[in-house]
């Protein structure tokens, strides 16, 4: 008998008959001897109407006044899904129980709208599993040091069942979402993408990083933390395919990479276009400038992503870097107000029509002359590169928005990832 988690998408719970697929899925595993987890999203759309909701009474909504009841009214999403997926599990025959994260509990910091789990307590679910019933844990979810309900951010269900997966010693942990896997690059943008068997953990998580929608980046970093095996596979596969056949489909995220290193140089693609590059112009080139333009963005909670610093000419040099497309005019305008004055600098220029390509391989770090293949690959399409940023299996180019789709196909095929 294995100990199973499954998570389920907002796609997956779209409907009262797609809660009915997935209960009669979950059956089948219990019905071939396994103990089961389940954790579900709220219904697809259902977290954006509940916030939409709040928008409309705080149209103008600053800080974090509001934080603390958005929690409480995101989390009834995937209250509603979780007790709706008991009862249909309970109509296929199955004993079965549905807990809010503070009910197990899951034990969250205070941060509000974007909590971290700090611990949880398995107890009550291993009673309930002994006791023959299929548990399901509302993902998403949790509850901090002062009983204040708190969520995990968007994607967050994706931790939730990893993290139980991780504090249960769960024997593996499948992901059930609207695609049947992790494609080496969006089939959107390049038809020929294929399915990839397994990926490395480091590889998933740099394209989780990179703008891979698949897997929320932080239940990457909880699976890598802690060797939890994690597969990626569809929901929409008929409920009653083979469970052997079913437990090896879909993409196996994998920790074994000796077999791999000497396989594809470049896994997969990732693209995100939610970056904006800020420049700032003429800084006076002294020790600590980096720390006084960072550090003030950082205090206003703003991630960064690529760095780069133009060589000293006179003194004087150009910093730039890339921020999500979210906080764009809020850092120019920081920059512009305190940051720029303070520093001496010349001026501040953004550009929010930028993307940010990608090639992720862990097969990179046994051969040479990779990025200059797809330095070459961008030439040869007349695309220009605006950043670069490297790591042991990554590189990433900042290019003009609107040459996104150009370049992933481009280097999709440069790099053979459409032959088997």
């Amino acid at each position: 008998m294995a100990l199973i988690v499954h998570k389920y998408g907002g796609t997956s719970m779209g409907s009262t008959e797609r809660i009915r697929n997935v209960a009669k899925r979950v059956a089948k595993w219990v019905r071939a001897g396994h103990q089961m987890v389940v954790v579900p999203s709220a219904m697809s759309g259902e977290t954006n109407r509940l916030l939409g909701l709040a928008k409309e009474l705080a149209p103008a909504k600053t800080g974090t006044s509001y934080d603390r009841e958005l929690d409480m009214l995101a989390s009834t999403g995937e209250q509603a899904s979780s007790a709706l997926l008991a009862i249909a599990l309970q109509s296929e025959g199955m004993e079965s129980v549905s807990y809010a994260g503070w009910q197990v509990p899951i034990k969250t910091n205070s941060a509000f709208t974007k909590a971290r789990i700090e611990s949880i307590d398995d107890v009550r679910v291993r009673q309930d599993l002994a006791a023959g019933r299929v548990v399901i844990v509302t993902g998403f979810q949790g509850v901090d040091p002062d009983g204040n309900i708190t969520t995990l951010g968007r994607g967050g269900s994706d931790t939730s069942a990893v993290a139980v997966a991780a504090a249960m010693k769960a024997d593996e942990c499948l992901i059930y979402t609207d695609v049947d896997g992790v494609y080496t690059t969006d089939p959107r943008v390049v038809p020929e993408a294929r399915r990839l068997k397994t990926v490395s953990f480091e590889e998933m998580l740099e394209m989780a990083s990179l703008g891979s929608k698949v897997l929320q980046i932080r239940s990457v970093e909880f699976a890598g933390k802690y060797k939890v095996p994690m597969r990626v596979l569809s929901s929409f596969t008929p409920w009653d395919i083979d469970i052997h056949e079913e437990a090896k489909s879909g993409t196996l995220i994998t920790f074994e990479e000796d077999e791999k290193m000497e396989q594809a140089v470049v896994s997969g693609i990732a693209f995100n276009r939610d970056e904006a590059k800020i420049s700032v112009v003429g800084v006076p080139d002294k020790p600590g400038i980096a720390y006084q333009i960072l550090g003030a963005v950082a205090a206003a909670n703003i991630e960064v992503d690529m760095i780069i610093q133009n060589i000293s000419k006179e003194g004087k040099t150009d910093f730039s870097f890339t921020v999500h497309r979210n906080d764009f005019a809020r850092t120019m305008d920081l920059l512009k107000d305190k940051v720029v004055p303070a520093l001496g600098a010349n001026e501040v220029t953004g550009d929010a029509k930028i993307c940010k390509v990608s090639i992720v391989g862990i097969g990179m770090r046994s051969h040479v002359g990779i990025a200059s293949k797809m330095f070459r690959s961008l030439s040869e399409e007349g695309i220009n590169i605006q950043m670069i940023s490297t790591s042991e299996i990554k590189t990433s180019v900042v290019i003009d928005e609107k040459y996104m789709e150009l370049a992933v196909r481009a280097l999709h095929k440069a790099f053979d990832l459409d032959q088997a």
